[in-house]
């Protein structure tokens, strides 16, 4: 079995497989009578003719190590995943290799920060650390086959 470390994310690292969702050093503008920073577009939705739509994902938890072996992917759409709650969770992905995933990376995301993967981007199950946990999620709806799920040799993720 493969073992990997979780690393801390960074917008470089995860730069491959989508964005990171979180506020901007600066505010783009600032809205509702100067009240409120506005920190624009951080990511697109890629739709590929599907609507966009808006769902909250209830994850129960995993706690490190975690052997990780279900992949997936949707193709036909990105897939944002905000957390709603005060916990760091992980983010698990891999590259494409020739319609396969390649060897998975995993990322230790931190309490309110987000991702955004790019269609296509072969991802783990959502995974909060050690607490049950609620996700607001932004994907695709709509016709054509939009999931893809692959189980791999068991790869455990540590700290």
């Amino acid at each position: 079995m493969t073992t990997i470390t979780a690393q801390p994310i960074t917008a470089e690292a995860f730069a491959p497989y989508g964005e990171l969702l979180m506020p901007r050093d600066r505010a783009d503008r600032l809205i509702n009578a100067g009240r409120c920073e506005r920190h624009h577009a951080l990511a697109m939705v890629e739709r590929h003719g599907g609507e966009a739509i808006i769902s909250i994902f209830r994850s129960e938890p995993v706690s490190l190590p975690y052997d990780c072996a279900l992949l997936e992917r949707h193709p036909l759409g990105s897939q944002a995943f905000m957390p709603l709650g005060p916990d760091a969770w992980l983010s698990v992905v891999a590259p494409d290799v020739d319609g396969r995933p390649g060897a998975p990376l995993a990322f230790i995301v931190p309490a309110g920060m987000g991702v955004n993967l790019r269609a296509g981007v072969w991802h783990g199950v959502l995974t909060p650390l050690d607490h049950a946990a609620d996700f607001l999620v932004v994907d695709r709806e709509g016709e054509g086959v939009n999931l893809e799920e692959v189980t791999i040799s068991p790869v455990t993720i540590t700290a």
